[in-house]
């Protein structure tokens, strides 16, 4: 298994740029000589990661694709990736959209034959590979699933709403109760707050009573947003 950062340590450092002649500047790079700030140095949420000016404890995202790390950034910066054609993919904007997936359909089998041992996880498409990867929170944080999702192809088939979320940006959130698989369709940033939320709070080998009450309140701030 192969554990990657929360939602702050993704937040972190600079992207990778491209070296020599031919390089193609780093729109990053050019926005903060544009406005002549620096990259942000301190803790996220405090400065934008793209222009450095401040900004306040809520905030867009950016993602770096190649590098699978989520920016914190200001409204502007935010809205210049906002189209698939900016900086030909390497940034993209995080959307801001929940969607409740009320007709979504998961037999126990197609659940038991992805190999996900606890009752949450999310699914997103990966343009490197062109893929779908599949996490599920821990105590450590993120946890890559490295079995085959072949099955999940045939849950992507049998659910067509997977299928028309931005690769890398939008993710298949999913929780498993007595009454079945509770599904919803959210930005990326939204799984790594729940990831940061387990990693917080989580005591001992079951959770503890604390974990599990803020994992009910996450998912019904989701579905609010979700039916809004």
């Amino acid at each position: 298994m192969r554990t990657s950062a929360s939602l702050r340590s993704l937040a972190r450092g600079s992207p990778v740029r491209p070296q020599g002649p031919a390089a193609t500047p780093d729109p990053a790079a050019v926005l903060g000589r544009f406005t002549g700030g620096s990259r942000a140095q301190g803790a996220p949420g405090e400065q934008c990661e793209m222009c450095a000016v401040p900004i306040g404890p809520v905030h867009p995202h950016v993602a770096d694709v190649p590098d699978h790390r989520l920016l914190c950034t200001c409204r502007p910066c935010y809205l210049l990736f906002s189209t698939t054609a900016a900086s030909r993919g390497h940034y993209r904007a995080v959307p801001e959209t929940y969607r409740h997936y009320a007709d979504f359909a998961l037999t126990p089998a197609q659940w038991d034959s992805l190999g996900i041992p606890v009752d949450l996880a999310f699914f997103y498409r990966q343009t490197e590979g062109d893929r779908y990867v599949a996490f599920y929170p821990s105590p450590g944080g993120a946890t890559e699933s490295l079995l085959d999702l072949a099955g999940w192809d045939e849950v992507v088939a049998a659910n067509p709403l997977l299928g028309e979320l931005i690769p890398d940006v939008e993710a298949v959130l999913l929780r498993r109760t007595g009454d079945g698989v509770e599904c919803h369709l959210v930005p990326i940033d939204a799984c790594y707050e729940l990831v940061g939320l387990v990693r917080q709070s989580w005591e001992g080998f079951a959770g503890g009573e604390e974990v599990w009450q803020r994992i009910d309140e996450f998912f019904a701030r989701i579905r609010e947003r979700g039916d809004g």
